[in-house]
């Protein structure tokens, strides 16, 4: 039996009104791949906040032994240190600076005061070939995509002679071919004899690296299963983290669709930052009332491009094309506008387009139509709170009041906030673009019974998701889209994930 590298003993943590932490005991053995399954606000990633010193010893009740000493970590640098380092889902890379400068910004090369810039580029490009980065070092962060960005962090993390790496979510931004290459990385490192912490809610990607699964929920340690002696299986994974069965992944609806409320003629949007770049290329689609109508494509295929450009012409240049709303053609300029005739878009980006994270949950709420809870300009915060508990309620946001500022909520909560901002606006139509990224099974539930909901009324939803199982279970109809394009159309009952990659490789010949 391997030796224990960490121990974690009694983890209690508490924050004004939550218990987010509940004695919870962690072991994980040197050289192996241990993941944290639960739902958002189970206490995953505080328990890691806690084992990597961000949240210092003193405000925690425990004991974290790692390698067989008692550490007492006050910050982040004291577990990286000894060789703890933490990724999380929001990567912490600076824009305007170059790969190498990321890697090492805190961690200089160089000696006195004097960054030696030729060991910092040289090291960079060894350290990126480890992982398996085709790239520059010299090349900016902005200029490369999510997938990329997340091997520049676990680069970061070699070059600080990483022993334990955590990830959290690591692969939420990821299409599936960039998840696998990172997963695999997982487990050439753990050949080398390197230990990971994965915290994840995809299911079959833990299956597939883990070691040993815990389970937390509610800011307690459930189960530990342990591969060498049981298989881990899905329905096993769920019940332990949600408390009950889901039989059912996506909740069952008998559509009732109804005459055509949304039509998109030759719609056509440049990129805004290069001239003469399509991000959306004569685009013809359509929606009709009461209908969940998917778009699937692979990342960088223009999705959220086209919604944004739809939703008040919050994206892109030259927009030209038609809108027809309800029968009649349609002039959005801008956001405001899109609200007025109830668009709704929930962004993708929670945290940076979606919600202000130093406001709180009833602010966000009346963000979007704050004349619902006002009159002649003048707010009624007794109404604005009000309205807020109600949504909260109907979104079953795990909060201890209102109050509460967003940025303190987990990841699916947050969402829920999001969407219940959104819900709020009384939108006919509502644009999701990945609305469940990086949240548990038992909140995505809760979502599509939201959008079920919707739809019964008489509403429409526009799903786009890269999860291909999300938009074969929700959807009634579904468009592919690739390269800006709309290369297919097809009901989903018809559909399958074959089909959809099919119609995107064919249309790249």
């Amino acid at each position: 039996m391997a030796k224990a590298l960490l121990e974690m003993r009694n983890i209690t943590k508490e924050f004004p009104g939550v218990k987010a932490l509940d004695n919870v005991t962690l072991s994980v053995e040197e050289g192996e791949i241990h993941a944290l399954c639960g739902e958002n606000g189970a206490g995953k990633s505080t328990l890691m906040n806690v084992l990597s010193g961000i949240y210092g010893y003193g405000t925690y009740s425990g004991e974290i032994v790692y390698d067989g000493a008692v550490c007492k970590f006050q910050t982040i640098k004291d577990s990286e240190r000894l060789g703890i380092v933490i990724i999380h889902q929001e990567l912490a890379l600076v824009p305007l600076l170059s790969i190498a400068e990321n890697m090492f910004l805190g961690n200089e090369r160089g000696k006195k005061s004097r960054i030696d810039w030729a060991e910092t580029f040289d090291k960079a490009d060894k350290l990126l070939a480890e992982v398996g980065l085709n790239e520059s070092s010299h090349t900016l962060i902005k200029d490369i995509g999510v997938g990329k960005q997340q091997l520049v962090e676990i680069a970061k993390a070699l070059g600080k002679k990483v022993r334990l790496l955590i990830l959290d979510e690591p692969t939420a931004s990821l299409n599936d071919t960039e998840s696998r290459h990172l997963l695999d990385l997982l487990l050439a490192f753990k050949k080398q004899g390197m230990t990971s912490i994965l915290i994840s809610h995809k299911l079959n990607e833990i299956s597939y690296v883990a070691d040993k699964i815990t389970v937390i929920r509610d800011g307690s340690v459930i189960k530990t299963l342990d591969k060498r002696n049981e298989a881990f299986t899905e329905d096993i994974i769920i019940s332990a983290m949600v408390g009950r069965d889901i039989t059912d992944r996506f909740p069952r609806r008998k559509p009732d669709i109804g005459e055509v409320c949304l039509e998109v003629r030759n719609w056509n949007v440049d990129h805004p930052a290069f001239d003469g770049i399509k991000v959306c290329d004569n685009v013809n689609f359509n929606l009709r009332k009461g209908e969940v109508l998917g778009i699937s494509g692979l990342m960088g295929a223009g999705r959220t491009e086209l919604a944004m450009s739809i939703f008040g012409r919050s994206y892109g240049t030259n927009i030209s094309g038609e809108l027809i709303l309800n029968g009649k053609k349609t002039v959005l300029p801008n956001v405001k506008s899109a609200i007025k005739n109830h668009i709704a878009y929930v962004t993708e980006d929670r945290k940076g387009n979606g919600l202000i994270l130093s406001e709180s949950i009833t602010k966000n709420t009346s963000a979007a139509k704050p004349e619902k809870i006002s009159r002649r300009g003048i707010i009624n915060f007794e109404k604005e709170r009000e309205a807020a508990e109600t949504t909260a309620k109907e979104m079953h946001t795990k909060c201890s009041c209102v109050e509460e500022d967003v940025g303190n909520l987990s990841g699916g909560n947050m969402q829920k906030v999001l969407l219940g901002k959104w819900m709020f606006a009384d939108p006919d139509i509502l644009i999701l673009d990945e609305p469940t990224r990086g949240i548990d099974v038992g909140a995505k539930y809760e979502i599509y019974c939201i959008i079920n909901k919707m739809v019964a009324e008489g509403k429409s939803v526009i799903l786009i998701s890269s999860e291909m199982p999300e938009v074969l279970g929700m959807s009634d109809r579904i468009y592919v889209m690739n390269e800006g394009r709309m290369i297919a159309e097809m009901d989903a009952k018809d559909a399958s994930q074959e089909k959809i990659m099919a119609c995107i490789i064919n249309s790249d010949k």
